[in-house]
């Protein structure tokens, strides 16, 4: 069995490569033994989120339905032949995760199958779902069954979840509303997308970042460094999103080259070396 389970982690590390190179980065970061119970989350997550964004020929709700029918299976029987899920079970119940953040989070995979405009209750339900309860999920690994630690650190994380789920919104803004018909901003129209109105989303996504840094500050050290490269990459993107024209965020996705994502990476390093972080 334990071949069995590392072989399934190892599949969780390798989705975390292929799909994302500033997560994977964050997660080397990390103390050793965080490494596979976060490739696992995110492995969960990145599959969930492939069946509402790509899987255009197919029939996605069934696909969901089964999905999650199937992730609480493997929870309750604490195995599963799909290897994705058989290494999130380990971590959920390894860490005591809340089932109910797995459920926000697949209800809000599934208001990305019909909504495509969102209000204010909205948009918080949606970024709650589908940022916040992940950056929780990773917190609960992180205090390792400390419930007064997890519960002093979860405001701050779920902050830091939407300051990223707003971040990838605005840099994403021309393919989710181009490709998917989606415009997350409450009032917003894509067509008619102002300096006005993307100052004000700044304004929130920066008291957001705020915030988050003071627990960040707080977190165990064997997982401060590798939230704080993820902070640190997050703020650099969002601070040359803030000084690009509503007209290029429209025509671009703006990006982080993966050398300067590196140079972010080592900067961190040797601050954390010299206790600075």
């Amino acid at each position: 069995m334990d071949l069995f389970d590392q072989t399934t982690l190892e599949c969780s590390k390798l989705i975390t490569q292929r799909y994302s190179t500033s997560f994977t980065l964050g997660i080397k970061t990390l103390h050793k033994k965080l490494h596979f119970p976060i490739y696992a989350i995110y492995g969960f997550v990145r599959y969930a989120d492939e069946i509402v964004d790509t899987f255009h020929d197919k029939d996605k709700a069934r696909l969901l339905d089964e999905f999650e029918e199937n992730t609480f299976k493997a929870i309750a029987q604490q195995v599963s032949l799909n290897p994705v899920l058989h290494a999130f079970q380990l971590i959920v119940n390894k860490y005591e995760i809340d089932h109910e953040l797995i459920r926000s989070f697949l209800h809000s995979m599934r208001l990305d199958l019909s909504e495509t405009v969102y209000n204010q209750d909205g948009y918080e339900e949606y970024i709650y779902g589908s940022a916040e309860v992940v950056g929780l999920m990773c917190l609960k690994v992180f205090c390792n069954g400390d419930n007064t630690q997890y519960e002093e650190l979860l405001p701050p994380a779920k902050k830091l979840g939407a300051a990223f789920q707003k971040v990838n919104f605005i840099r994403d803004i021309k393919s989710d509303y181009e490709e998917r018909g989606r415009v997350y901003f409450p009032g917003v129209d894509f067509n008619d997308f102002s300096l006005t109105a993307k100052e004000a989303i700044e304004a929130d996504i920066q008291k957001d970042f705020d915030d988050a840094l003071i627990g960040i500050k707080k977190l165990p050290k064997e997982a401060r460094l590798g939230v704080y490269l993820a902070y640190k990459y997050y703020l650099k993107l969002f601070n040359k999103i803030k000084k690009c024209p509503p007209s290029r965020i429209k025509e671009e996705r703006i990006r982080i080259p993966d050398a300067r994502k590196f140079g972010i990476l080592v900067g961190i390093y040797f601050k954390h070396r010299i206790h600075t972080i």
